[in-house]
């Protein structure tokens, strides 16, 4: 990876890990944003952290930019030689796939789709080479996501799947965008899936959608009682797909101040990873359910 590093006025520099979207540049990204924050810089005011790149902001009346630059490069050479390793959290985001409410919206904006005729389903399931839209739903959840961004939308997380990258789900955004969205679905644009944090506008295609909200700027739902926003840069992500009836119960749950998600606390370290994707995964999906 080649490190590019460049200002934006007189209060910003931008750090772009590589040029291509990889989990190697997610996780140098990662480490990169919480060194900067360990450091503790005098006259760093702020630290935003994106896919494979991050921003800082920064006093130009307390530290000149040139020797800002300098520190950044000696923790990036740090986070090199340094371990790959993480402790994080995986969690499980239960998914009602086929639901009523992103049919209805996608079949609202069939005129913007690549396939009009059909549902982003059946599309996502025939680019990626899947014979019925059930065998593209397991691809879907059987593998484990790694949050590499939080942002763009409030509370948004963008995930990565942990496999090997010829079998990583691709699918184009929409034409078109669309002027509606539901709150808390799951999408996908290129190799990327998301949740929408809230209603709005997208282009990501709609798989499903979750009865947990990932974002509470009231801070009343109970699991975002301490924050309002719940993934964090590093987090993994378990799908599980649920019925219609199990959509109701977990909603009334939430509604109950009663629902928790399930979360367990997980070290990952990348060249294991790397090195044994499938062993890696099974040892996340134990720590997760304990079998």
């Amino acid at each position: 990876m080649k490190t590019r590093y460049s200002f934006g006025g007189d209060e910003h520099i931008f750090v772009e890990m590589d040029e291509e979207m990889s989990l190697d540049a997610f996780f140098k990204s990662l480490s990169m944003t919480e060194a900067v924050r360990a450091a503790n810089i005098a006259g760093v005011t702020e630290v935003c952290p994106a896919n494979a790149s991050f921003q800082v902001k920064f006093d130009p009346d307390r530290i000149a930019p040139d020797a800002l630059l300098a520190e950044l490069q000696a923790l990036e050479h740090a986070a090199e030689a340094g371990e790959k390793r993480i402790r994080t959290r995986i969690i499980e985001v239960p998914v009602f796939y086929r639901d009523p409410w992103t049919h209805d919206t996608l079949m609202r904006f069939r005129e913007r789709h690549q396939d009009p005729s059909g549902t982003d389903l059946d599309y996502a399931a025939r680019i990626n080479g899947y014979a019925t839209v059930d065998d593209f739903i397991t691809a879907h959840h059987a593998s484990p996501w790694f949050v590499s961004m939080v942002g763009f939308v409030a509370g948004l997380p963008f995930l990565y799947q942990l496999v090997d990258r010829d079998k990583q789900i691709q699918v184009p955004k929409y034409l078109r965008p669309r002027t509606d969205t539901p709150k808390q679905t799951i999408g996908h644009g290129g190799c990327f899936a998301c949740i929408y944090s809230v209603r709005g506008a997208g282009g990501y295609q709609m798989f499903g959608i979750t009865p947990v909200p990932i974002y509470d700027p009231t801070q009343t739902v109970a699991h975002l009682r301490d924050f309002m926003v719940f993934f964090r840069p590093g987090d993994i992500v378990k799908w599980k797909p649920i019925d219609a009836a199990e959509y109701d119960a977990i909603t009334a749950d939430v509604a109950a101040g009663r629902y928790e998600p399930r979360i367990r606390e997980v070290t990952f370290d990348l060249d294991a990873f790397k090195a044994d994707m499938d062993g890696t995964n099974a040892r996340l999906m134990e720590a997760l359910y304990g079998v």
